[in-house]
């Protein structure tokens, strides 16, 4: 039975909702669920990195510019749908992109950022990664927080010496709402090397790394600088009056209220299509893609386009993580309405999206011989430090529209499928389902037919696949509340959340499978073209 509006009211009044918040790459969004768990209101602030000396950023007043815009949008759709000012809620959850460099000194009570964030999009650090990766013998990827440290300790920057505390941005803005310097698991993974055992950093390669720094000078140890590791369902903390003032200026939202653990992005995106179980995996692809899928057992040896994280409740995942997907494809959209408003003529971003996916539909399989390379910004799958977005074509190749936007959509995901082959076929790592979510599946039916002929699997979309990580940390905030003595985070959402409702699957079509691959022998070819644009241009 559908829920009614009322019902909805009397949640929102009740303080029986839900709140998740999550800093995405473009965009910072708010959802309010209920307690039928499906959203009740939304609200986003849009926002970009910005390249600043080298290096890919946010400030840190935009991450409260766009929080603050994001929670206001929400309390007014609360208010616009229910007539009801937005007070207090059951739990709050914040999310963000994982990995990254935020470190702060000891003084006053947050301390003084040292440095602007290093975001996940950085590819700097590659000599910091390479000797990591061999001291740990784990593979430590470029974008990691740990990778990011030793690099500024490679490169002898002197902030190093100053600082007191190390955190990804979810752990920054729970800290600075709660006080409480702690992260969730998963995005922790992303930080440094977690034991699946302890479900706590991996003591081993904490002593391996100070062994690295013996002799410096620095007065810290690294286990002393980073956050405390919480598993999903562990309190962490509760909204100070500081906080409630800093997520709402206008001053309705009251303290008090419980905190889960800060996660990341992909540990959102698990709960979000319900992949925290072994054999379960999911893709997201917005800014970036990463195909996850959770392990029954560990990988036979080190890959280094492999990263190894871990669910929200500490179960080993294996990672592909690509850096660049959609920006290129945003690039092209803007570039048509541009000329469609030359014309005099209007439509809706939402529908022109919607005309490039349907018209890829009616492409060749394999593009009609078009090549696209989506590099906005350095690939370590593809060995490249830098990108230069490219489109190829010989003089006999199909150049239709159709053929056009199939190969921006193939773009989009083909360096995931390099990853993806490593899982599949070198380590047989066994996949029961895959469900896709982000801005690519949000065309129905579209990207994720194209995603099911890239991995020759069945993929589903779930109707909530638009809302992605919010709506994850929402539920996560939700089973901060509502989980039961031993119940597990897959329980609660296999049989709470998700009971009855396994998405809209779509099948690989021969045909698409046969074109895709087809794409990709002259896509791994043609990277030799990409490489001499990144020396030459």
């Amino acid at each position: 039975m559908k829920t009614t509006d009322e019902q909805k009211k009397e949640w929102a009044l009740a303080g029986e909702t839900f709140l998740g918040i999550e800093l995405g790459s473009t965009r910072i969004k708010a959802v309010l669920i209920g307690g039928d768990y499906e959203p009740i209101a939304a609200g986003g602030y849009d926002w970009e990195n910005r390249l600043v000396d080298g290096v890919w950023t946010y400030s840190l007043d935009e991450v409260w510019t766009g929080v603050q815009g994001a929670f206001a949008a929400l309390a007014e759709d609360v208010a616009g749908r229910y007539g009801v000012t937005l007070r207090t809620t059951g739990a709050i959850g914040v999310s963000a992109m994982m990995h990254g460099y935020l470190a702060f000194d000891g003084d006053d009570t947050f301390g003084r950022h040292l440095v602007p964030f290093r975001t996940w999009r950085n590819t700097t650090t590659g000599k910091a990664a390479a000797t990591l990766t061999q001291t740990f013998s784990f593979n430590i990827p470029q974008r990691w927080s740990i990778a990011h440290l030793y690099q500024a300790i490679l490169n002898k920057e002197p902030h190093v010496k100053d600082i007191a505390f190390l955190t990804t941005l979810a752990g920054y803005v729970h800290w600075q709402l709660t006080g409480r310097k702690v992260l969730g698991v998963g995005d922790a993974s992303g930080m440094f090397p977690i034991d699946s055992a302890t479900n706590n950093w991996n003591a081993r390669m904490l002593a391996e790394f100070d062994m690295l720094l013996a002799g410096s000078s620095y007065p810290w140890k690294l286990a002393d600088i980073l956050p405390a590791v919480l598993t999903a369902g562990t309190e962490a903390g509760s909204l100070t009056p500081e906080g409630a003032r800093r997520l709402d200026p206008s001053g309705n939202l009251q303290p008090g209220i419980p905190l889960c653990p800060p996660e990341g992005d992909a540990g959102t995106g698990m709960v979000a299509t319900n992949s925290v179980a072994e054999r379960t995996g999911n893709i997201s692809a917005g800014t970036s893609i990463f195909a996850m899928v959770v392990l029954e057992k560990a990988l036979s040896r080190v890959w280094t386009e492999i990263d190894l994280v871990t669910t929200p409740a500490g179960k080993p995942v294996a990672m592909a993580h690509c850096n660049n997907c959609t920006s290129d494809l945003d690039a092209w959209a803007r570039l048509f309405m541009e000329v469609l408003g030359l014309s005099g003529a209007k439509i809706d971003k939402s529908a022109l999206y919607d005309a490039l996916y349907f018209k890829a539909e009616e492409g060749d399989p394999d593009c009609g011989g078009l090549l696209a390379y989506n590099y906005y910004g350095g690939e370590p799958v593809a060995g490249l430090k830098e990108g230069r977005p490219l489109f190829i074509r010989k003089p006999d190749s199909r150049f239709t529209l159709a053929n056009f936007a199939r190969a921006l959509l193939f773009s989009a995901i083909g360096t995931l499928m390099l990853g993806m082959a490593i899982l599949t076929e070198d380590e047989r790592v066994r996949i029961d389902r895959l469900l896709g979510h982000g801005g690519l599946f949000k065309t129905k039916g579209v990207g994720q037919r194209l995603m099911a002929a890239a991995l020759n699997t069945p993929v589903a979309v779930m109707e909530s696949a638009g809302e992605g990580g919010a709506w994850g940390i929402a539920l996560l905030a939700a089973f901060l509340r509502q989980k039961r003595d031993g119940e597990t985070l897959e329980a609660y959402l296999a049989d709470r959340v998700f009971v009855g409702n396994a998405g809209l699957c779509a099948a690989p079509n021969p045909q698409d499978v046969q074109g895709f691959a087809a794409f990709m022998r002259h896509y791994t070819k043609g990277l030799a073209i990409e490489r001499a644009a990144v020396e030459h241009f």
